[in-house]
């Protein structure tokens, strides 16, 4: 986490020379962030390599929710040719950090997550990519990609086949901005003078979805177990404000897609937090697997996941089941 040898400059730049700068967070991808100290208020810069990272989608969809009225982290200033991004300070008041001091505050707090959700889906999704059949295949098979070689196990004949019928159902009605990393670690708790509600972060992702997969990114989460009761409470909370929308909502079929949804979105993070650790030497993902499974059992006891559910249990054996052995 050393700072990128342009920021001094950079800084200097755009009023913040001299400041002081502190190495915050990375992420799964090459960004990385540091908080930036000045006379009297922080910033946070973020460094996003140019030959890595592309920030003018993080920098449209921020613009966009922002016009929205939703609260997402502006640029104070840019640099893209060398990569780097001033922000918006949001602080450090993480929603699942903030739940784990006080568990009380989960009821409220997800259904201040859930009715975002409902307000975004209002909206057009804007000028983004759709979330078509090619992108949810390709990321379903992050898992015989990855996952499979790191346990040993080769892929057995049918996977593609299995989830093909179940697509029609996740890309039928309209689509929404799908921010598709929607989760606790990416919520901020704010409360200042022109933010308004949760912070929302890592959203440059964006494509045009089905609005159950950010329900499903919220509820289902890899890093913060979601108790069955306040995800059953959060989607009825979601059906019954879609449902009084101009746009209405089927919610047998959200729900279907929500099953689907679930199952595609863990067994493919099953295949990305494998190759985090595999390709990049990202030990500390391989954690998360067993927690992964939990979720992708639960989700293909699902009735609508029923042929996926018969292609992993003849292909992949229960020895599998627990995640890739992390070298000592």
């Amino acid at each position: 986490m050393i700072p990128p040898a342009a920021a001094p400059a950079f800084l200097a730049r755009h009023g913040w020379g001299g400041a002081r700068i502190a190495p915050l967070a990375g992420d799964a991808s090459f960004r990385r962030y540091f908080r930036i100290h000045g006379v009297d208020s922080t910033a946070v810069l973020m460094d996003a390599p140019p030959d890595k990272e592309d920030s003018r989608p993080f920098l449209a969809i921020g613009k966009q929710l922002d016009s929205l009225g939703f609260s997402a982290p502006q640029p104070l200033a840019v640099d893209l040719d060398a990569g780097l991004i001033l922000l918006e300070d949001f602080g450090d008041d993480r929603v699942g950090p903030a739940l784990a001091r006080d568990p009380s505050l989960e009821h409220a707090v997800y259904a201040a997550a859930v009715d975002i959700l409902a307000a975004l889906h209002d909206h057009p999704a804007g000028d983004v990519p759709p979330y078509a059949e090619s992108e949810l295949l390709r990321e379903a098979r992050l898992f015989p990609d990855w996952y499979l070689p790191a346990v040993g196990v080769a892929e057995a004949p049918g996977y593609d086949a299995a989830w093909a019928p179940l697509w029609p159902a996740v890309l039928a009605g309209p689509r929404v901005l799908t921010l598709r990393d929607y989760h606790a670690d990416n919520l901020m708790i704010i409360d200042r003078p022109g933010l308004r509600g949760l912070g929302l972060l890592d959203f440059q992702d964006a494509l045009a979805g089905h609005p159950a997969y950010d329900l499903v990114s919220l509820l289902q989460d890899v890093r913060r177990i979601v108790s069955p009761d306040v995800e059953a409470a959060m989607l009825d909370r979601y059906i019954a404000a879609r449902g009084q929308s101009a746009a209405g909502i089927d919610a047998p079929a959200f729900r279907t897609a929500y099953d689907i949804l679930g199952a595609q979105r863990n067994i493919k993070i099953l295949g990305v937090f494998t190759r985090l650790y595999v390709r990049d030497g990202k030990a500390a993902y391989a954690a998360y697997h067993p927690r992964l499974w939990e979720l992708v059992t639960r989700n293909l006891e699902r009735p609508a996941l029923a042929g996926v559910a018969a292609w992993f249990a003849a292909s992949v054996p229960a020895a599998a089941r627990f995640g890739v052995r992390v070298a000592a």
